[in-house]
């Protein structure tokens, strides 16, 4: 994905930007960058929300990840290994071009780069079924510091640990990843359905974060807002936009929504497919087309500023009023929100990096763009955000107001310029999006790259440097 808005004349631009063809030219890169004291970013698919893995503020050179693409699916042995600029879309066809009950549980958009995906933990449709991707990596191959490749047993397991969720550009290179695949149903079925205020939206929200999180692991309904007008009065309402995916039938699906969500549960609305095609459905994609456009999808533009919270508390109905009104007003936001509960529940909060798991109800992602919009600028969007952002304040977690690394922010702390943050400024965003694995974190970044090789403007840092 293009981030326009660090395509201006005044962004910063690399002196070469290598697209290693294979393992070794990684190698090479990493020890030449060293010799020469140059700063290294690395982008898989370039989704970073806010553009660390392609923008510096002093001299740098990018490695590119995009070539080393290949994915080795092993339907006896339910494996995988996948290279890290492969997209998610490019995994899922591989795996169902050779079977039709493996998949794997990675992220809803097909165009995200698998390296910086897993880096950050990484979820999808199915995290209430099986966590989060980075919980079903069995083994990496990371070039280190040194330009030397380990795989698990030689790169020990903290490094191991640190690479599933602590974040992408802190450790070292991930150049390929061995994936536990997941079995799936022949057949799962989808549904979207929309609702206006006048059509009781504001009710159905207040009960979706109720029970979304309670629901059976095989499913999930996420929920978004956003504000357009009426079609027929032609004044200002919000749209909650209802999407899921079941893994199971449709008769099957109307019997929990019947006793768990009946104003949700019309047989008319449920729709019958492959998991794949659930792939395309959920990515907006038309479902009824060919999954060969999962080959290569061409990388969308965009122009946006993402900020994330989680939610701990059901939010009272007066509460959602209040922040209904505030959508309203500042039309340009929009919410989605993740149920959790179900296998997210169960797995332990230091089990890997990624910390949110237990007692989280949902994630909100707000999304700030103008894109296709006139008068207000860029700029104007933003402040917004920051104002939706703060008057969430009493809805959300707290001590550490909590955030997912992989929609990155560089409001949450002072931004390090050149990833030289000490630990106590480092501590401030690090305990958001690591809680109480941040200082572990720490402890293996200390021990695999002393000097602070690896680094962006929010890495783990290094102790001893």
């Amino acid at each position: 994905m293009a981030m326009l808005r660090f395509n201006t004349s005044s962004t910063p631009k690399p002196f070469l930007i290598l697209t290693p063809l294979k393992e070794s030219h990684v190698q090479i890169a990493v020890i030449c960058s060293r010799k020469h004291g140059i700063q290294m970013k690395v982008r898989s698919g370039g989704h970073d929300f806010e553009g660390l893995s392609y923008v510096s503020d002093v001299p740098f050179i990018i490695v590119d990840l995009s070539n080393l693409r290949d994915v080795d699916v092993d339907v006896k042995g339910k494996i995988a290994w996948v290279q890290s600029g492969a997209t998610t879309g490019e995994v899922y066809y591989e795996i169902a071009k050779k079977s039709n009950t493996l998949a794997f549980p990675a992220a809803i958009c097909t165009t995200v780069g698998f390296g910086g995906f897993i880096s950050g933990g990484g979820y999808g449709a199915m995290l209430r079924k099986y966590g989060t991707a980075g919980d079903n990596v069995i083994d990496a191959r990371i070039v280190d510091v040194h330009g030397r490749i380990l795989d698990r047993k030689s790169m020990g397991e903290g490094l191991f640990w640190a690479i599933r969720g602590g974040g992408g550009g802190s450790f070292g290179i991930v150049i390929s990843w061995k994936l536990k695949l997941v079995l799936v149903p022949p057949t799962v079925t989808v549904f979207r359905v929309n609702k206006t205020l006048a059509e009781g939206a504001l009710s159905l929200v207040h009960k979706w974060q109720d029970i979304a999180h309670g629901l059976p692991k095989e499913l999930i309904i996420f929920l978004s807002l956003r504000v357009t007008n009426a079609t027929t009065t032609g004044e200002k309402t919000i749209i909650a936009s209802f999407r899921s995916l079941f893994l199971g039938d449709a008769k099957k699906l109307k019997i929990v929504m019947d006793a768990t969500f009946p104003e949700l549960s019309h047989s008319k609305d449920f729709i019958e497919m492959s998991w794949i095609q659930s792939v395309l459905f959920l990515d907006g994609l038309p479902s009824n087309r060919s999954i060969d456009i999962l080959g290569r999808l061409p990388q969308a533009k965009s122009n946006f500023k993402a900020k994330s919270d989680y939610v701990r508390q059901p939010i009272l109905k007066t509460g959602l009023e209040l922040i209904f009104e505030r959508l309203l007003n500042d039309e340009q936001n929009m919410m989605v929100f993740m149920p959790y509960g179900g296998r997210m529940s169960e797995i332990s909060e230091s089990k890997t990096p990624f910390p949110h798991r237990n007692g989280t109800l949902f994630k909100i992602l707000y999304i700030a763009s103008p894109n296709g919009r006139q008068g207000a600028t860029f700029d104007d969007y933003i402040h917004r955000l920051r104002r939706m952002y703060q008057f969430m304040t009493p809805y959300v977690s707290k001590s550490p107001r909590e955030a997912y690394v992989n929609y990155r922010d560089l409001d949450l702390g002072q931004t390090s310029k050149n990833g030289t943050a000490s630990y106590s400024q480092a501590k401030v965003w690090g305990t958001k999006y690591f809680k109480g694995n941040f200082d572990r974190l720490v402890y293996v970044k200390t021990k695999v790259d002393p000097d602070n090789f690896f680094r962006t403007e929010q890495s783990i840092p290094s102790i001893a440097h």
